[in-house]
């Protein structure tokens, strides 16, 4: 017997509600029924989630800027999703946004943790039916561009202190690590310390000087 899946899409545009139900309907499976119900703004989205006529849903589309609902104070399909996760705490959420800010994905994924996040940039119709398979198959599915800011944000915290920098960039001159304390007020043993403590931060450990600069630029650290 087929599972019966409760779907709500809100987005405020049409041709992106097509996509999302044109990815649903291309699913092609036995094994689920699907029934969905689909919202244009924040307060046909917030209706839906406070009176679903269909049951409680099961996963949950939304468009992360969207006409807001002034007077219930769900201002996007962020706000959406925070009630959703409180009034049906097992729906499975999935946002799409053109944001591509660090801080604001960061922020989306810190306090909603979404099962899915795509970058509209991102989306095509195979990027849409592998995230709803995903999504189905009790697995998250963040979007390429997601998980390149994703990859930025886990280095947020680390702790490169002046020091660091300053080894960091005479490397990167093409110093020698025997040269560098003419450079830095550190002794060799203290350089070659650091050294190996960046190599181990960045997953680079046996890594070369070379490795060490590439990785660095890469994560925004030099």
């Amino acid at each position: 017997m087929a599972k019966k899946i409760n779907i709500l899409i809100v987005d405020d545009h049409p041709f992106i509600i097509e996509a999302y139900k044109n990815a649903i309907k291309g699913y092609n499976s036995s094994d689920f029924e699907f029934t969905i119900t689909q919202a244009n703004d924040c307060r046909s989205g917030y209706d839906n989630i406070t009176a679903p006529q269909n049951g409680n849903f099961d996963i949950a589309f939304f468009d992360i800027s969207m006409p807001a609902y002034e007077e219930k104070n769900i201002h996007s399909g962020e706000d959406l999703a925070k009630l959703i996760k409180v009034q049906m705490p097992d729906c499975k959420i999935i946002l799409l946004t053109m944001h591509t800010e660090l801080l604001k994905i960061s922020n989306i994924v810190k306090i909603i943790n979404p099962n899915g996040l795509v970058i509209k940039n991102d989306l095509t119709f195979d990027e849409l039916l592998t995230a709803f398979d995903k999504i189905l198959n009790d697995e998250n599915y963040y979007s390429q561009t997601v998980v390149k800011l994703i990859s930025q944000i886990q280095y947020d915290n680390i702790e490169i202190d002046q020091f660091d920098k300053q080894i960091l960039y005479h490397l990167s001159k093409g110093t020698k690590t025997k040269d560098i304390p003419s450079f830095v007020p550190l002794s060799l043993s203290a350089v070659e310390k650091r050294k190996l403590n960046l190599k181990e931060t960045l997953n680079i450990k046996g890594g070369s000087d070379i490795d060490l600069i590439r990785e660095a630029k890469n994560k925004g650290l030099l």
